[in-house]
């Protein structure tokens, strides 16, 4: 939640500004440890209209902005430029005004004694559990822009693959909403017209069309029940896959699809590894790179799968022994954790398999891609083809009566 505020500074200079935070209470806090006194602070609120909506959905924070800005970091500090000037210089030249607010907010903290990591952790919408945590062990370490590039490096990893993906999927669904539209309009529009001219004739109908008829009847009749049924058991979805339960069911179930399942799997398995071999190269403990992975794996499965691990590596049990006991974990995967363990060479291991997994999962998509098309042109000129026959076959058979 986003909240503006107006304080005096410690030389009685009269500050203006916005911060992020779960609640007022905490956001006062956020305002006080810059040395700021607070005047008045108070929520923004939320966009009403559409065109509001829009406007903010434009201006969001998106990983692309994330990859660029940790590339301009990394520069800066290896440029031996202070923390401070930087947040400064980036958000003087921010052109998204969220993302300009977030850096100027970040430099007040700075400013006001805070360290980077923890400025970073005010605004958990854009930087993730991971990022953070890679900028305290740079904070540690004395190497921020190691640590910058490493983040780079990752998210545009991430980025890349996640849009793959995604982009796989707008074709058919692009495809397959056209192909219902036009089949709603066919059976309200058309095929009640057509149905009571072959009703009329009083010849026998063949069955698929006495089918496609009764589903028109249906679709025509109750189309508003339809929707109420179809919005009402949407909006329950949405709302039972916001919940603990709702969403282990949902990641199991995208696990276990035929093929996209496999492609989902690899595509943690990439995200795993990806982080632990970061973090590892990073000098961050093992217990601290499963605790932060498990949070940003993005799916309850692996998530409670690296929750367990933990406890074990926690328990004096070895990594590779402790993953290897799960079916969703490859057996090459804790084959090379051991060879990694026993060679300290884990985090190259863990690089290798990322690289690996990332190749399975483009390959993967390509050949989804590749396979998308001639499935859904089968697809769509079979339902084509038996709607056109169920009409066309009686008014043939009724004109050649005649």
């Amino acid at each position: 939640m986003l909240f503006s505020y107006k304080a005096i500074d410690q030389n009685n200079v009269k500050r203006e500004g916005t911060v992020e935070a779960s609640n007022i209470d905490a956001a006062i806090a956020t305002v006080q440890k810059r040395s700021y006194t607070v005047i008045s602070i108070d929520p923004i609120e939320e966009a009403k209209s559409i065109f509001n909506l829009e406007i903010k959905w434009f201006q969001r924070i998106g990983n692309k902005e994330v990859v660029i800005l940790s590339r301009q970091l990394a520069t800066l500090f290896d440029a031996q430029v202070s923390a401070l000037r930087i947040f400064r210089l980036l958000g003087s030249e921010a052109e998204n005004p969220q993302l300009r607010n977030v850096l100027n907010d970040i430099a007040d903290d700075l400013q006001a004694g805070s360290s980077i990591s923890r400025s970073l952790g005010a605004h958990p919408t854009v930087f993730s559990p991971f990022y953070i945590n890679m900028v305290r062990s740079g904070e540690e370490s004395g190497s921020l822009e190691k640590s910058f590039n490493y983040l780079a490096d990752y998210l545009d990893r991430t980025y890349q693959v996640v849009t793959k993906a995604r982009n796989a999927l707008v074709y058919p669904a692009f495809v397959i909403g056209v192909f219902v539209l036009v089949m709603g309009l066919m059976l309200t529009l058309v095929i009640p017209r057509i149905s009571q001219i072959l009703i009329d004739s009083g010849q026998e109908l063949p069955i698929y069309t006495k089918i496609v008829i009764a589903i028109s009847d249906l679709v025509t009749n109750y189309i508003g029940l339809i929707l109420v049924v179809v919005s009402g058991g949407g909006a329950f979805l949405w709302r039972f896959v916001r919940t603990p339960v709702g969403k282990r069911a949902y990641d199991e179930f995208k696990i276990s699809i035929p093929y996209v399942g496999d492609l989902f799997r690899k595509l943690y398995l990439t995200r795993i590894c990806d982080n632990l071999s970061t973090m590892l190269a990073s000098g961050i403990s093992m217990v601290q790179a499963l605790e932060v992975t498990a949070e940003v794996v993005d799916n309850a499965v692996f998530k409670e799968i690296l929750e367990n691990t933990l406890l074990e590596v926690k328990g004096g049990r070895s990594f590779a022994d402790a993953i290897g006991e799960y079916p969703e974990i490859p057996g090459v995967l804790s084959q090379m954790a051991k060879v990694g363990e026993e060679t300290g060479n884990l985090s190259e291991i863990m690089k290798t398999l990322a690289q690996f997994y990332n190749r399975e999962v483009n390959n993967a998509v390509d050949t989804l891609i590749g396979l998308i098309e001639p499935v859904m042109i089968v697809l769509l000129g079979l339902g084509v083809g038996t709607l056109l026959a169920s009409v066309l076959m009686p008014i043939y058979n009724l004109t050649a009566s005649i």
